[in-house]
C-alpha cells in the first residue's frame, strides 16, 4: 500500500480520490496492527480529500467517519467515537432508505460507544433500532441478525438483567446452529458470550462448559498459536481463578501469554490482558511481588501504546494500587488509586460503575490509615453511584453498605453501623449461595 501511495503521490494532484483510497487502505492495516494513532492520521487524510471531492451527504463520507469512530472507540476516546459515528449516521439517514443495512451498522456503532461509556440503557435503545431495521430488511434467520442479538444480550448483561441477556444470546445461538456447521467460529463466539454471562452472575461451574465448547471449536479450526485460542485459555483461567483453583488458572493464563508473545509485537495491548490475569492469579495466591511485577509489565505496555488519559491505564493504576494496599504500602496505594480516579472521571459519565470502584478503593486506603471521616465520604460516593447504576440487590451495593457500617463501627457510631450492616445482610440474603462468605462476614460484623 505504501508503494502504491508513493506512485500516486508522484503522479496525481494532492486531492485526487485515488490518494484517499491509499490513505484508507494504510489506515486499515495500521488499525489491524494496533497502530491506532497512525490509523487515525491516515483516515483523516482520506476524509479531507473526500470532503473536497464529494457532496456533504455522500455515503462514502459516512464510511470514513465510521472508520475514524471505530479507531477512537478502540483507543478509548469514546466521546470522539460517538461524535464520528453520529456524523456517519446523519449522512446515512439523508442518503439511504430508512431500512438500509448501513443504518443498522451506524446504530450498532453508536450503541457500542454508549456501551463503553457505561450508558447501557442508551446503548440498548440504539441496538434495538439496529435490530428493527435488520428485521425489516432480512429474513428472520439471517446470520447478520446474530450480531445485533449478541449486542443486545451484552447490554442486558451489563445492566445485570441476565434472563434477558440469555434470551437474546439464545436467539443468536439458534440462528448460528441453523446456518452454520457445528464447528463454525461464530458459534464459538456465542458459546463464549453465554459463558461470560454465567461468569458475570458468579455461576462459574455453568460458565466452564460453554467456554470449553468455544475452545473445542477453535482448537479444531485454528493453528496452535492462533490468538483466539489465547482468548479461550484466558476465559477458562478466569473461571478456575474464581472457583479458587488458582494454580490451574495460572497454567491457562500462561498458555494464553505464550501464544500472544509468539504472535504479537512486544508492545501489543493484548499482552496486557495476560499480564493482568497472571498478576491476578498471583495476587489471589498472596504472591504479591510476582503480582506487582506482572501488573507493572502491563502498565509499561499501556504507557507505550496509549494516550495518557486512556481508561485502560486507569485499570493498571488500580491493580497496582491494590497490590500496594495488600502489602500495606498505603501512601503508594492511594497515589495509584487517585491516578486511576482522575482518568475515569475524564472518560466516563459521573455514575459509571468504575468511578464507584475507584471511590471504594480510596475509601479502603483511608480506612486502613485510620482516616475514618475520609473513608466514609468515599464509600458514600461509591454507594450513591451504585444506587443509580446497579440493581438494588447487586453484590457491590451490599459491600458498600457493609464497608460504611464497618467504618461507623470503628468510629464508635454503633447505631449507624448496625443500620448499614442490616442493609448489607438484606441484600446478601437474596443472593446465592446462602452460605456465601460475604454473607457470613456481614453477619459477623452485625454481631460485633
Amino acid at each position: 500500500h505504501e508503494k502504491a501511495l508513493a506512485i500516486r503521490e508522484q503522479s496525481l494532484p494532492p486531492n485526487h480520490p485515488d490518494l484517499a483510497k491509499s490513505y484508507n487502505y494504510i489506515g486499515n492495516v495500521n488499525s489491524h496492527m494496533g497502530n491506532y494513532p497512525k490509523a487515525l492520521s491516515y483516515y483523516k487524510k482520506a476524509l479531507q480529500i473526500w470532503q473536497r471531492s464529494l457532496p456533504p451527504n455522500h455515503p462514502d463520507l459516512a464510511m470514513f467517519y465510521n472508520n475514524i469512530g471505530n479507531v477512537h472507540d478502540t483507543m478509548g476516546s469514546y466521546p470522539e467515537a460517538l461524535s464520528s459515528h453520529e456524523k456517519a449516521l446523519a449522512i446515512r439517514e439523508q442518503s439511504l432508505p430508512h431500512n438500509h443495512p448501513h443504518l443498522a451498522k451506524s446504530y450498532n456503532n453508536i450503541g457500542n460507544a454508549h456501551n463503553h461509556m457505561g450508558n447501557y440503557p442508551k446503548a440498548l435503545s440504539y441496538y434495538e433500532k439496529a435490530l428493527e431495521i435488520s428485521q425489516q430488511s432480512l429474513p428472520p434467520n439471517h446470520p447478520d441478525l446474530t450480531m445485533t442479538y449478541n449486542n443486545i444480550g451484552l447490554a442486558y448483561s451489563r445492566m445485570g438483567n441476565y434472563p434477558k441477556a440469555f434470551s437474546y444470546y439464545d436467539k443468536a445461538l439458534q440462528i448460528w446452529l441453523q446456518s452454520f456447521p457445528p464447528n463454525h467460529p461464530d458459534l464459538a463466539m456465542c458459546y463464549n458470550n453465554i459463558g461470560s454471562a454465567h461468569a458475570s452472575m458468579g455461576k462459574y461451574p455453568e460458565a466452564l462448559p460453554y467456554y470449553e465448547k468455544a475452545l473445542a471449536i477453535r482448537e479444531q479450526l485454528l493453528p496452535p498459536n492462533h490468538l483466539d485460542l489465547a482468548k479461550c485459555y484466558n476465559n477458562i483461567g478466569v473461571v478456575y481463578e474464581n472457583m479458587d483453583n488458582c494454580p490451574t488458572a495460572l497454567s491457562y493464563y500462561e498458555k494464553a501469554l505464550e501464544i500472544r508473545q509468539q504472535s504479537l509485537p512486544t508492545n501489543h495491548l493484548d499482552l496486557t490482558m495476560s499480564f493482568d490475569n497472571i498478576g491476578s492469579a498471583h495476587n489471589s495466591m498472596d504472591n504479591y511481588p510476582k503480582a506487582l511485577s506482572s501488573y507493572e509489565n502491563a502498565l509499561e505496555i499501556r504507557q507505550q501504546s496509549l494516550p495518557p488519559n486512556h481508561p485502560d491505564l486507569a485499570v493498571s493504576y488500580n491493580k497496582i494500587g491494590n497490590i500496594h494496599k495488600h502489602m500495606s504500602n498505603y501512601p503508594k496505594a492511594l497515589s495509584y488509586y487517585e491516578k486511576a480516579l482522575g482518568i475515569w472521571q475524564q472518560s466516563f459519565s459521573s455514575n459509571h460503575p468504575y468511578l464507584a470502584k475507584s471511590y471504594n478503593n480510596i475509601g479502603d486506603v483511608h480506612n486502613h490509615m485510620g482516616n475514618y471521616s475520609e473513608a466514609v465520604l468515599f464509600y458514600e460516593k461509591a454507594l450513591e453511584i451504585q444506587q443509580q447504576s446497579l440493581p438494588s440487590n447487586y453484590p457491590d451495593v451490599a459491600r458498600s453498605y457493609n464497608d460504611i457500617g464497618n467504618v461507623h463501627h470503628s468510629m464508635g457510631n454503633n447505631s449507624k453501623a448496625r443500620t448499614f450492616n442490616e442493609h448489607a445482610i438484606e441484600i446478601e440474603e437474596q443472593l446465592p449461595p446462602s452460605n456465601h462468605p460475604d454473607l457470613r462476614k456481614c453477619r459477623n460484623n452485625l454481631e460485633d
